[in-house]
């Protein structure tokens, strides 16, 4: 399909489908979140569990729990799965050489699986608060080395936690209390130029992204256009939003509430994307939980009825063909549900896996429907 150019994919398209109507008003491309499903007891407990990061392959979850086992106030504890399509298995903890007797929490895994990132607040680090650290191994298949702090710029006197690596492994978002800040906690990016260098000076990510009250739990998608993160006061509900942009060079736009996931107004934190931007993994305290904080996931579900008639047909293909190669935000619906800001194989590879499929009216807007 890549070497056909949008003049053939159209004519191909009309001898397939001869008979078609497009809609005269067009739904806003975008994506909405389907109903959050509680990962259960095999890995909720009636503790609290949450702050969860996944494997890029993702058959291995990590979490952060104060569950009977543990070493210290919370541990890091990892469950596995042989495939997608399987359950969760028991989840083990990684056992002391990770955890401390302190605060260990908020893990998150690199795309290579050979470092692991995390906060922690245990006697060595640079503040009484929380530190980053990482733990690193050679292949997938052997033990965790010990834990090293980050150090300096990345961690100050203040308080640094949540860390969320990007992809390649250049950039490093994490929360901040910092002087300089426009807020309580600002969400933070240091960046290198290569894995083998040193973490530069942090950057605040300004007051697009920031606000007066707490930025918490940054985490940055696998494209590095998407950053999802958590919003409000600890002692109050925190909530779930998320600021996208065009390129990876460029700014964060204004970030939007994740509505149609907090239904209650139960706390809400620790967003964390699967790899292919098809799950979202939060926790919360929100009705149907085993504990305190449990773990959910939510899928991600793009609007593919672009001319909102209420089913994926020839009529939409037709128009994503219109628009083919531009920066047209109706049709860019993937790879990530998102877009990346052309119009090309990717996103008709995404209309066509809902090809026929009905959906619900969606009323033409100017706002996202997350």
């Amino acid at each position: 399909m890549k070497w056909l150019n949008s003049r053939k994919i159209r004519l191909m398209l009309i001898i397939l489908f001869t008979t078609f109507a497009v809609g005269s008003h067009y739904a806003k491309g975008d994506f909405t979140f389907g109903e959050p499903i509680n990962l259960g007891p095999q890995i909720n407990s009636a503790a609290d569990d949450g702050t969860t990061s996944i494997s890029s392959d993702g058959l291995k979850l990590y979490f952060a729990s104060n569950r009977a086992g543990g070493y210290g106030y919370y541990d890091i504890w990892v469950s596995t799965r042989p495939s997608e399509e399987d359950a969760w298995e028991n989840p083990v903890n990684l056992g002391q050489t990770i955890n401390s007797e302190a605060f260990d929490g908020s893990p998150c895994i690199s795309k290579d699986g050979l470092e692991l990132y995390f906060e922690s607040r245990r006697a060595d680090g640079l503040t009484s608060t929380s530190d980053i650290w990482i733990t690193r191994r050679a292949t997938t298949n052997d033990l965790w080395g010990v834990p090293v702090n980050l150090g300096s710029p990345v961690n100050s006197e203040a308080l640094e936690a949540v860390p969320s690596i990007s992809a390649d492994g250049l950039q490093l978002y994490f929360a901040s209390g910092r002087d300089g800040g426009f807020g309580t906690i600002d969400i933070y990016v240091s960046t290198r130029q290569t894995k083998g260098d040193d973490w530069g000076a942090p950057i605040n990510l300004g007051p697009v992204v920031n606000s007066s009250t707490y930025q918490w739990f940054p985490h940055i998608s696998d494209d590095g256009r998407a950053l999802f993160f958590a919003r409000g006061y600890p002692e109050e509900a925190t909530e779930l939003w998320i600021s996208t942009r065009k390129a990876v060079a460029d700014d964060w736009g204004s970030p939007m509430r994740l509505e149609s996931i907090m239904t209650t107004t139960q706390g809400y934190g620790g967003p964390c994307l699967a790899f292919d931007g098809s799950l979202l993994y939060f926790y919360s305290t929100r009705p149907g939980g085993y504990g305190g904080w449990d773990i959910w996931q939510a899928p991600i579900i793009p609007v593919v009825d672009l001319n909102g008639d209420c089913i994926v047909d020839a009529a939409d293909m037709c128009i994503m063909v219109d628009h083919w190669g531009e920066d047209y935000p109706l049709c860019d619906i993937g790879p990530m549900p998102w877009g990346d800001g052309i119009v090309d194989v990717q996103d008709l590879i995404v209309l066509a896996e809902h090809l026929f499929e009905e959906f619900p009216a969606v009323e033409p807007s100017d706002s996202a429907v997350y």
